[in-house]
């Protein structure tokens, strides 16, 4: 429900983002038929501060305890922490809920968002990977809704709108094969935190760059699209595509293909997911065909990047397997730009903690935190033993 019927409240967690960048910006040229009820910053207090001087929210969530007064006045609530962000997700007065926290913090004010009938934009897939099941199962009983904002399944979203499911043959996420494409193991020995944050077509954060630079992320978003479109892991495919114009395909059962393309511009998903099923006009540029000189497609090298491939075992495990593998990658991806290991050891701890990790099959809350919390423990010895 829109609050009077014309205003549509939104939340936006992890407003200090890449993702809660572009979600303002896109906001800002919708103008005043959204209104910024609440954020949450995570560590950037200052920032926080800064962007609750300009939207004035109602309230604020920040993950520094110890830095609350200071936000004193920048908001009429100001809460902190992960209860703090539930309170967020599940406000009465909200319509929209923008996920763009990163890992799997995400997955409690998703779950409450859901079970309270929120729509729930989500750029965070950690959620999704971890406990898809779950928040599906969620939305069903609560009455909530979950709309893919990140590019790729965003595009299948579009995609699919008006098709028939029991058309649809399969779906083929692209990938652009991040900064270290056509390199081999040999070559990535000696990789730089900096280098792995170069890529060469998005501009986003840390963790996510990192996971595109290693194809994790990738793999991530093939169990996330199972997720979303009710589709085994066999039915989803991985293309590289260096350029980035083509953001995902569907084909369906008679061959016939449809693409979605467009600029490498999060805020075009973002905004089609805030205003759907309507679309509005945008400042953010035009994408010109001719000015591309080809689009190229390839397979991914699963031998030199096997993070793909254990994203795919994890997801057809099931269970906790993807939970295990998601929290070593987190502590890995950490330890990696902390400098503490290298690059090559990031697929190399997730491998070896998913090998030893003892899958449970009964997924509950209770039980996902319970491995995430063992498994990042066991990742955390891990790299102690290679400093």
């Amino acid at each position: 429900m829109e609050s009077g019927g014309l205003i549509k409240n939104v939340v936006v967690l992890g407003a200090t983002g890449s993702i809660g960048d572009s979600t303002l910006s896109v906001l800002e040229n919708l103008g005043p038929a959204f209104r910024v009820l609440a954020m949450s910053g995570g560590e950037q207090l200052d920032k926080l501060a800064m962007l609750a001087e300009k939207w004035e929210p109602r309230y604020l969530c920040t993950g520094r305890a110890d830095r609350m007064a200071e936000l004193a006045g920048s908001a009429e609530i100001v809460l902190r922490g992960e209860a703090g962000l539930d309170v967020l997700a599940t406000l009465p007065e909200a319509d929209l809920v923008v996920n763009g926290l990163v890992g799997a913090v995400g997955l409690r004010p998703t779950l409450a968002a859901l079970e309270a009938g929120k729509v729930v934009a989500m750029a965070n897939k950690e959620p999704l990977v971890i406990a898809g099941g779950l928040l599906l199962e969620a939305a069903r009983s609560g009455g909530g809704q979950i709309i893919p904002l990140d590019s790729e399944p965003n595009a299948i979203w579009q995609c699919l709108k008006g098709e028939q499911k029991v058309d649809l043959e399969r779906v083929i996420l692209t990938a652009s094969g991040g900064p270290f494409f056509s390199r081999t193991f040999s070559d990535m020995k000696d990789i730089r935190p900096e280098e792995a944050l170069n890529h060469p077509t998005w501009k986003m954060g840390a963790k996510i760059t990192v996971d595109c630079a290693t194809l994790m992320n990738k793999g991530f978003e093939v169990i996330e699209a199972s997720w979303l479109f009710d589709l085994p892991l066999d039915r989803i495919d991985v293309v590289i595509h260096r350029q980035s114009v083509v953001h995902s395909l569907v084909e369906f059962v008679d061959g016939a293909l449809l693409a979605h393309l467009g600029k490498t511009d999060m805020q075009l998903p973002i905004q089609y997911a805030l205003t759907h099923p309507n679309r509005s006009q945008s400042p953010f540029g035009r994408f010109n065909l001719t000015e591309v000189a080809q689009l190229t497609f390839s397979q991914p090298d699963r031998v030199n990047f096997p993070c793909l491939d254990l994203c795919y075992s994890a997801g057809k495990i099931g269970g906790t397997a993807p939970t295990a593998l998601n929290a070593a990658n987190e502590v890995a991806v950490a330890a990696f730009l902390d400098g503490k290991i290298g690059f090559l050891d990031i697929p190399a701890l997730n491998s070896d903690l998913l090998a030893a990790h003892q899958v449970q099959s009964a997924l509950d809350i209770e039980t996902i935190f319970q491995v995430d919390s063992e498994i990042r423990m066991a990742a955390n010895k891990w790299v102690e033993r290679q400093v």
